[in-house]
């Protein structure tokens, strides 16, 4: 007989564990969720969410011009302002709550840049289906804070970034909330057979479990989970008494029916 699948699995990666990175000299630091294949530490690609960086800078710092392929990339701005300049002509910056999207196709270069006192954007990538994706015209687009639908309910406040009426259309299959629970409120997030939920804490404290509560996990700044659902189920997500809580979270299909990335490509 084969083994009864698991609701929910459930891992926690303290940021200690999450892989490092520098650009400028040091001006600008990052942290990755996600690291690229062969970084280190051991903390994978999820399905088509390929690559998650959260980077920091206090004050000006550039990511000197650089291509990229076939890869759909956003930067989305958590606090202060970013810049972007590529080689279709694209000159912009963004503040805190806005992205910026590239979808990389045949090919692009970009730079980026960190304006204000204090900046913290995400960089995520995206996998489609790349043998596809790399014969398409690149494509470059941003959005404001204003941009993003969001909803409120009982103390949850849920701003769709992918999906669910956001402005963002990927080909990769994905859904991307930022997500703020008020003190001492609750948010559950129900998951269907075979999908996988990546979340970052971004501020507050709080605890992850399974709906039946049977594994309970402590969350705090910078804190990664991954939760894989082998059946259909759901998550409950508690803000401490001290909060709010606020979370990234990008949810994906654990498996998709072309071929990944492979090392020995240049994208």
């Amino acid at each position: 007989m084969d083994p009864i699948a698991k609701p929910m699995d459930i891992t926690i990666y303290p940021p200690e564990v999450q892989g490092t990175g520098a650009f400028d000299g040091g001006r600008i630091t990052e942290i990755k969720p996600i690291g690229f294949p062969g970084e280190g530490p051991d903390v994978s690609r999820k399905g088509p969410l390929f690559y998650w960086a959260w980077a920091t800078a206090k004050g000006y710092g550039k990511i000197g011009l650089h291509p990229h392929r076939a890869f759909e990339i956003m930067s989305y701005a958590l606090a202060g302002e970013i810049g972007h300049y590529d080689t279709m002509g694209n000159r912009s910056r963004v503040k805190a709550g806005g992205a910026q999207v590239m979808q990389t196709g045949s090919g692009v270069s970009h730079e980026e840049e960190t304006v204000s006192d204090h900046n913290e954007f995400f960089q995520i990538w995206f996998e489609p289906n790349l043998m596809e994706t790399v014969r398409q015209t690149p494509t470059y687009a941003e959005f404001r804070h204003e941009d993003f639908p969001v909803e409120v309910r009982d103390g949850v406040t849920l701003k769709h970034v992918i999906g669910n009426g956001a402005p963002v259309s990927l080909v990769a299959e994905a859904a991307m909330q930022e997500i703020l629970i008020a003190s001492s409120h609750g948010y559950r997030r129900g998951l269907s057979t075979n999908r996988t939920m990546a979340m970052v804490v971004i501020d507050g404290k709080g605890t992850l479990s399974d709906e039946v509560g049977s594994e309970q996990h402590e969350l705090a700044p910078r804190y990664f989970a991954v939760i894989h659902a082998g059946t259909n189920g759901s998550i409950v997500i508690h803000a401490e008494q001290a909060g709010p809580l606020r979370l990234a979270a990008i949810e994906v299909p654990a498996a998709v029916e072309y071929l990944l990335y492979q090392n020995q490509y240049n994208w």
